[in-house]
Order: C-alpha cells, then structure tokens, then sequence
C-alpha cells in the first residue's frame, strides 16, 4: 500500500526512513534495502518517533511494517498528515531468509520502492561507468584443453550445442570481462549475457567486452542460431530466449520483475530448452536476481557458480544466490574461467559435426 506524498529530489540517491515495531524485521528490511542501492538514512521505533522526526525533509520516502497497526492508529494518522515523503506500507513479516519467499518478499520492497523513488541512483550511474570504462588491461588467457585444439579454428562455423546464462548487475561488466578474457579460445560453448544496465548502453558494452578476446558478440535477432564462441548480449526492453535448436527468439513483450534484463527468467527459459545443456554463472550485483530461478535449476541438476563475495563490487545478488543453497562453486572471475573450463573437460563434447 502507497499513501500520499511526493519525491524529495534534491538528494544523489534516494534516502529511505524504515519504521517497524520488530527489532529482527528493522534489521532485515534495511539490509534488504541496502543490498539494493538506497541509503537507509533512520530507522526507528514507533515509540520514539515525534513530529519533528515524520516532517524529515530529507527522507524521500517511509517504509512502515507494523506487526501490530492497531496499537500504532495514532502514529499511522500522523505520519500520514505530517509527512511530505510518500509511505510505503511493507508486505508483512519476512519469510524464513533461504525460502523462495523470502526473495519474493524482497523483490516486492525494491519494485514498489523503484516505482516510487526510481532506481538507486548509485547503481546506475555505476553501471554506465563500468560499461565506458572497463578493460583496460587484458587477463593472461587460460591454454585450451588440448582435446579442444583440433576444433579451435572451427568454431565459429558450428552451431552451439551447450549454452550457458552469465548474470551480472553493479560491477558485472568489468567481472564479465575479466572472466572472459581468462577463458580459452575453442570452448565448445555460447553464452547469453543478462546484464542489468541502461539500454543505451548495450552497443558500448558490446564494444568493450570484446576487447582482448575473440569471441563474437551479437544482439539477438528473431531466429538467429547461435555458434560457439558467441556471446548474446540479451535486450532491456524485451524478452529474448533460445530455442532447444539454440536459435534465439524475440517475444516483444517486458522482462518479469523490477530488473532487465531478468536473470531469473533468462534462467528458467534456457533450462526450459536446453536442460543439461546450460549452466549459470552469476557475477558481481546488487539485489537478489537469480535466487529463485536458482532453486529450480538446482533440482534439475543444473550447475550454477557465483562470484566469490571478497571479489565482487558489489556482492548482494551472488551472495543471496548463495544463500539460498543453489551455488555449486564460487570463485574470482579467473578461477570461474578455470572451473568452466575443467567443466568442459570432463562434461562437454562437440555436436556430431566437429567429432
């Protein structure tokens, strides 16, 4: 539920007042908050809150998660005369912290808080810095397997037969690259890149990515088959998947959720077509994508590998896929080329074609 006010726009990010009557639900809706980008700027109990404190210019908006509204009338009455910021009253008690619905529930806060006070601004302007930024240096290359070196100059003619989803947000660019500047030339693989970032930046990260390494990046086009050694940029303003032939698709409709685009959903589509024959990696990012759809795989034998924490710019979303127990291997960017690498040794082998 919204209640009245407008945006204070005078800040950088947007600055959030967190009232509960629950310590644990105080702590756990800041962290939320947090792990998404806004500046959580109070947080109080509602027996110290006074007038001086609901008419805060500097609060951009008031998230309110009682357990007990009956006993808190009077305080709801004034903070919704008082108050200039719009209020937000939360979605209840959260779920146990490694369910599903625990990542639901934070997903729901950060959709009604960005539709409210729009995306952490932190976030975004990070991302477009990291798209213009990044590689300056190239990553020493990892030797292709040797059982690979045959089919090296091949590749790019034969059609992809394993896929695999890379997710990246806040400091997923400049992992991305590192982790494909590390990895061999020659693997029997493609890639679909869902990176949460502006639309008018895709073109620049394509250019970017591709800087020190041979792989082909493409925009996925209606019906275009992917090859190995390529590396599908996936679009902001629609959803785009690939069939089980690995030819991709446009649908024209939004991605689900708050972010595009959405990890979760290119996850469970690729599954959806291609079964044991993808895998996740999901790199540096805040929030929690790829948590959920991240239970699911886990049960289909899907391997799925995060960002260690310690190397991340930004560690929410790896570290909430982790907790919620669908992470298989963590590691740097490097180590993750290495492990997929060591992957296709012992798991993959080249479509009929190149045999």
């Amino acid at each position: 539920m919204v209640a009245k006010g407008s945006c204070n726009e005078s800040h950088a990010n947007p600055r959030v007042g967190v009232i509960a009557d629950s310590s644990l639900q105080r702590h756990i809706v800041g962290k939320a908050l947090h792990s998404f980008g806004y500046d959580v700027v109070t947080t109080y109990v509602p027996e110290r809150l006074d007038h001086a404190a609901l008419m805060d210019a500097s609060i951009d908006v008031w998230l309110v998660d009682l357990e007990d509204e009956d006993r808190w009338q009077d305080l709801i009455t004034d903070l919704l005369e008082l108050a200039d910021a719009p209020i937000l009253f939360g979605d209840g008690k959260a779920p146990h912290a490694t369910s599903p619905g625990y990542f639901r529930w934070e997903r729901r806060i950060y959709a009604k808080i960005k539709d409210l006070v729009g995306q952490p601004v932190l976030a975004r302007e990070q991302l477009k810095d990291d798209a213009l930024t990044l590689g300056a240096q190239p990553t020493a290359r990892i030797p292709l397997p040797a059982e690979f070196s045959h089919h090296k100059d091949r590749a790019g003619g034969t059609p992809a037969e394993y896929v695999w989803v890379l997710g990246a947000s806040l400091g997923g660019p400049a992992a991305v690259k590192e982790f494909l500047d590390a990895l061999p030339q020659g693997l029997p693989l493609a890639f679909l890149l869902a990176q949460h970032i502006d639309i008018g930046f895709q073109k620049v990260l394509m250019q970017v990515l591709g800087r020190h390494n041979a792989f082909r990046f493409v925009a996925p086009e209606e019906s275009m088959r992917l090859y190995q050694g390529d590396i599908a940029i996936l679009p902001v303003d629609q959803v785009a998947y690939i069939d089980s032939f690995a030819r991709t698709h446009l649908r024209g409709d939004a991605w689900d959720g708050p972010w595009s685009p959405s990890i979760d959903q290119v996850m469970n589509l690729t599954a959806d077509a291609l079964g044991e024959h993808t895998g996740v990696i999901l790199f540096s990012g805040m929030g929690n994508d790829g948590s959920i759809a991240g239970q699911r795989l886990k049960k289909l034998g899907i391997p799925i590998w995060a960002q260690s924490s310690e190397t991340c710019a930004s560690a929410s979303m790896p570290d909430s896929a982790r907790m919620s127990g669908c992470v298989s291997f963590s590691g740097s960017p490097r180590e993750l080329a290495l492990q997929l690498t060591q992957f296709a040794r012992a798991y993959l082998h080249a479509p009929e074609s190149m045999r």
